[in-house]
């Protein structure tokens, strides 16, 4: 499974509302400028966003965007399934043979459950100092 950029500045987007949480809304453009993103386009991704009940809106000179629920309330998976659909790593796995259908069913569930444990209240308050998992992949 790829996530899209798509995905990716929606969950930035929404990472730097939960830290910005009961402060009031947040404009786009400072969100574009601090992370060097274009407004146009997170312009663009926030608006499923707000259709689906995520960030509400605020218009005038001190508008912006806020989050609908508090960051704990909402998932990683909650961003990923508006802005890039269901969370699937292949397409028709009904069609793959049963070893090869239980290892995409496998991989699907370990991705949603990452996702689904992970809140944007998670996200906002991680810092650099936690460990990294020690994996290593060579190709």
């Amino acid at each position: 499974m790829k996530i899209s950029t798509k995905g990716r500045y929606g969950l930035t987007i929404m990472i730097e509302l939960a830290k910005h949480y009961g402060q009031g809304p947040l404009p786009l453009r400072q969100i574009a400028a601090e992370k060097s993103l274009s407004e146009a386009y997170l312009e663009q991704l926030v608006s499923p966003l707000r259709n689906s009940g995520l960030v509400k809106s605020v218009r005038g000179a001190y508008g912006g965007y806020m989050l609908a629920h508090p960051p704990a309330e909402i998932s990683a998976a909650d961003v990923i399934r508006v802005l890039e659909g269901p969370i699937q790593p292949v397409e028709g796995i009904e069609e793959e043979e049963s070893p090869q259908r239980e290892l995409w069913i496998r991989i699907r569930d370990a991705v949603k459950n990452v996702l689904d444990t992970t809140s944007l209240e998670d996200l906002a308050t991680h810092t650099d100092s936690e460990p990294l998992d020690g994996y290593m992949f060579y190709i």
